[in-house]
């Protein structure tokens, strides 16, 4: 189930004695786990001894059910979060497994007034994870309850801003959520984080308050500068430019930072690379640092742009980096050369 399926469950029915926590995203997880204490353990007191906390990176999963067969003198019910779940696998075939053996048991006969709630979140649901992820999937399916927590998409980050708004009471247009989604790399996070921050701002936002309030807007900029040569959209193109220079952007490192992208996507081109995931899993195995939103900008380019204008584009990058160098040379008509020559 999403997660926003398990807070309405939640809210009409008792809770599922056994959970699986799936996925890597970080802020619907928390919100979930807090709507799981409220309707649990809603007393301060009966909270701080009715939590336990396990790591199956510390413990086996016999240890773990042991202690959730155990009856508490201080607690009518338990809460009990296990993080590291995907350690439970066995690195063989999990038919024969002691941990999946004693899961099935659990799963069939819970203990009364014990919820337990099982944590994977190394893995994400596609890309290289994707196998790694049915793996865990079908490791916990005698659990009765898995909750995916997915990477948002880019259309669901987008909503997400908007009912965020909403409760702020923030009214945005809708180039201010794309902005802020491609700002934040639809990380939920990041989004609450800086809509929260939009909200005591104040007064109207518009995008330039996007650009000036939220980290990483320059660098969305950049890529979006990027996207709009891939489509050689000129006008688009030295729009992007123009705020750039408005923004204060250093010219020279702004051009430094598109010959990395033509270069990295160029590479990940060649390599065949499919999605982010692997974009991400590939460069760091290479030790080039790859952040999961660096990754999905360099993704995104290397399916845009062809191998041949690439190619053409790190040739201009060159180019354009000489001419920056000139004591002769003006940083905006440099830059201005660079996107006619690789809009052409």
């Amino acid at each position: 189930m999403k997660p926003e399926q398990f807070l309405r469950d939640l809210e009409k029915k008792a809770p599922a004695p056994v959970y699986l926590f799936a996925g890597p995203e970080t802020y619907r997880r928390r919100a979930c786990r807090a709507a799981l204490l409220d309707r649990l353990l809603p007393d301060a007191a009966a909270r701080d001894e009715g939590v336990t906390q396990h790591d199956l990176d510390e413990l086996t999963m016999a240890e773990v059910l042991d202690d959730a067969r155990a009856m508490s003198l201080f607690a009518a019910d338990r809460v009990i979060f296990v993080t590291g779940a995907e350690s439970a696998l066995p690195r063989g075939d999990a038919k024969d497994s002691p941990a999946l053996e004693s899961l099935k048991a659990y799963c069939a006969d819970p203990t009364p007034g014990v919820t337990l709630v099982f944590d994977a979140r190394r893995f994400d649901f596609d890309g290289e994870d994707k196998a790694k992820m049915e793996r865990v999937l079908k490791f916990y399916a005698p659990v009765p309850a898995v909750v995916e927590f997915a990477r948002l998409s880019a259309q669901d980050a987008r909503i997400f801003a908007q009912n965020l708004a909403s409760e702020r009471g923030l009214r945005l247009e809708n180039a201010v959520f794309d902005e802020l989604v491609a700002a934040t790399a639809a990380d939920a996070s990041r989004l609450a984080n800086e809509i929260e921050k939009l909200a005591l701002h104040g007064g109207p936002i518009t995008a330039k308050e996007v650009a000036e309030l939220v980290p990483n807007a320059s660098e969305t900029t950049i890529f979006a500068l990027v996207n709009a040569l891939a489509t050689r959209n000129r006008p688009q193109s030295l729009e992007l430019l123009d705020r750039l220079v408005r923004a204060g952007e250093y010219l020279p490192l702004a051009l430094t930072f598109l010959g990395g992208v033509f270069r990295l996507a160029l590479a990940a081109r060649e390599q065949g690379l499919r999605s982010a995931q692997d974009v991400q899993s590939f460069f760091q195995r290479q030790g080039t640092p790859m952040w999961r939103a660096r990754a999905e900008q360099i993704h995104a380019a290397s399916q845009r742009f062809s191998k041949e204008k690439l190619e053409e584009g790190i040739g201009l990058v060159f180019r354009a980096d000489r001419d920056l160098k000139s004591s002769r040379a003006d940083d905006r008509v440099v830059m201005e050369e660079f996107v006619l020559r690789l809009t052409r």
